[in-house]
């Protein structure tokens, strides 16, 4: 579900495209920043992108229940994520080719992913999320948040969910970051030296502020008021306010972790023009 993201959405297609996701369902919640015409070019270039308009605030279990029950009869799995988090498969090791192939993550290694439980009892696929900080930056990172983020708090910050819709209870209920499950069905939790997402959670002010304008998070009704100040949908030590602190660029930052950084730079890079897929050109 998103809100004013236009500018965000092609990084997050073309590189989670490149893992091997092959169709994309945007929950547009009342956007205002020309949002379909990046949608129209993204299908123009081959991706299958579907632009529902969901103009209800607060309602994302509403919303995901929604996205279940429509994507049921195209998809084998779906994925639940926000446009700024990533799929990030870290060096395999011997240890865990159980999950996936040994060495670098290949092209589409998340469809073969999930691809390995769709013939088993597993129902849901959880990864866990890391939460990235500004990185002492202070505009965005023109080559992307996956280059320009590089540090991050150290423990995991919940997890988000890849579920089968035939594994999913008539209800269709979920609590954001996961499904009820038919009965025989069971939830998996990778492993995070198998794959991990990395959340760019905490960019920078310029870019964070917009969420006190209207976030959409579910456990928040509204950044301004006096209430369930423990959410962590809230920002830690941030209050009610929309002020930057003196030390925003600082904050958040505890593991400098370039491996997902590394990784576009090392695969996605285009030789002849020296570009990521998803820059501004000048030409």
């Amino acid at each position: 579900m998103v809100w004013n993201q236009a500018s965000a959405i092609r990084e997050w297609i073309k590189y989670h495209s490149w893992l091997g996701v092959e169709k994309w369902f945007i929950y547009d919640n009342n956007s205002e920043d020309g949002i379909e015409e990046v949608v129209q070019e993204l299908n123009q270039e081959n991706h299958n992108v579907t632009r529902f308009l969901w103009p209800w605030i607060k309602t994302q279990e509403a919303g995901f229940s929604h996205c279940a029950l429509k994507a049921k009869s195209q998809c084998n799995w779906i994925s639940f994520m926000d446009v700024d988090e990533y799929f990030y498969f870290p060096y395999s090791t011997p240890k865990h080719q159980q999950f996936r192939s040994l060495g670098h993550a290949p092209q589409n290694s998340l469809r073969d992913l999930v691809a390995n439980f769709s013939r088993t009892n597993i129902g849901e696929i959880r990864t866990s999320c890391h939460s990235f900080g500004p990185s002492g930056l202070d505009a965005p990172p023109p080559q992307g948040v996956t280059v320009g983020y590089t540090c991050r708090l150290q423990s995991p910050e919940r997890h988000k969910s890849i579920v089968r819709p035939d594994a999913l209870d008539s209800t269709l209920l979920n609590v954001v970051h996961h499904f009820r499950l038919r009965k025989g069905f069971e939830y998996l939790n990778l492993p995070q030296s198998a794959a991990v997402i990395n959340h760019y959670k905490y960019q920078v002010w310029g870019v964070f502020r917009a969420k006190f304008y209207r976030r959409v998070a579910t456990y928040v009704a509204d950044w301004r008021e006096n209430q369930n100040e423990g959410s962590r949908d809230r920002a830690p030590g941030l209050g009610t306010e929309a002020i930057e602190p003196s030390d925003w660029s600082k904050k958040f930052c505890e593991v400098w972790d370039t491996g997902l950084r590394d990784f576009v730079l090392a695969n996605f890079v285009d030789i002849s023009t020296n570009s990521l897929p998803w820059e501004k050109r000048s030409d």
